[in-house]
């Protein structure tokens, strides 16, 4: 009689058993990405730094150590974790289930606003991913221009005649203003070679002016000037030359 009912619970325990074994099995096949799981995703951030007063817009790049990196699981509207980089900018997110995964990190303007830098990798079960290299981008000339030009020197001479000449206008002083605005927001001098520059200039559209001595000799300056349009960050931007009339 009990070996009756045993082999009767047994007959009918086994479906149940089944359908829970196949529902693990396929819950196992289908989760979701996040932690759990026995995959992973590694790989390196580095640091481009943007100096001031460099004249030519060049950069340095090093790791990035100590920064703070970030994954987002699938479509997740925040991120999920962070980790932050060892000596040589490496990290790694350990325990992931099979699916789609982004990293990112943070760039700093020189205004102190953060552009986050992000890729997306698809890993599979118990695959260790790397992740193509990150570029983060920092320093006080980080998203902005250059805006360069030349003056040159011509004179009134004593009898109200325009002489031209080679001379470069030394120590004649530049400005800049963004079109629309009544003044000028910074100023430069010209420098021996005849060059000027105004560093750290964002996208936009400005105006390069600079002082003549009116051209009938009289001292009273009238404005020269050049519209100027920085159409993106990373650019040198040359000026059309200016020549303006100088009273000795």
């Amino acid at each position: 009689m009990k070996l009756f009912i045993n082999l009767r619970f047994m007959k009918n325990i086994f479906p149940f058993c089944l359908l829970v074994l196949i529902a693990i099995f396929f819950y196992s096949c289908n989760k979701e990405e996040g932690e759990g799981g026995t995959a992973s995703v590694q790989g390196r951030i580095f640091l481009v730094q943007h100096p001031d007063d460099n004249f030519s817009l060049e950069t340095d790049t090093v790791s990035a150590a100590k920064t703070d990196v970030f994954i987002v699981y699938g479509e997740s509207d925040y991120f999920n974790d962070d980790v932050e980089t060892d000596a040589q900018g490496f990290y790694r997110f350990k325990y992931l289930n099979k699916g789609e995964y982004t990293i990112f990190a943070y760039s700093t303007l020189s205004t102190g606003e953060k552009i986050a830098v992000s890729k997306t990798i698809t890993i599979k079960r118990g695959e260790n991913g790397v992740m193509p290299d990150l570029y983060i981008h920092e320093g006080k000339s980080y998203g902005t221009s250059i805006i360069k030009g030349t003056v040159k020197a011509n004179y009134i001479d004593g009898n109200g005649d325009e002489i031209e000449s080679d001379a470069w206008a030394y120590e004649h002083r530049v400005y800049i203003r963004k079109i629309g605005e009544p003044y000028h927001f910074d100023d430069v001098r010209v420098g021996i070679d005849g060059i000027y520059m105004f560093q750290k200039i964002l996208p936009g559209n400005y105006e390069v002016f600079t002082t003549s001595v009116s051209q009938d000799g009289n001292e009273i300056p009238y404005i020269v000037s050049q519209n100027v349009t920085v159409a993106e960050a990373g650019q040198i931007v040359e000026v059309p030359e200016f020549a303006v009339f100088i009273k000795p």
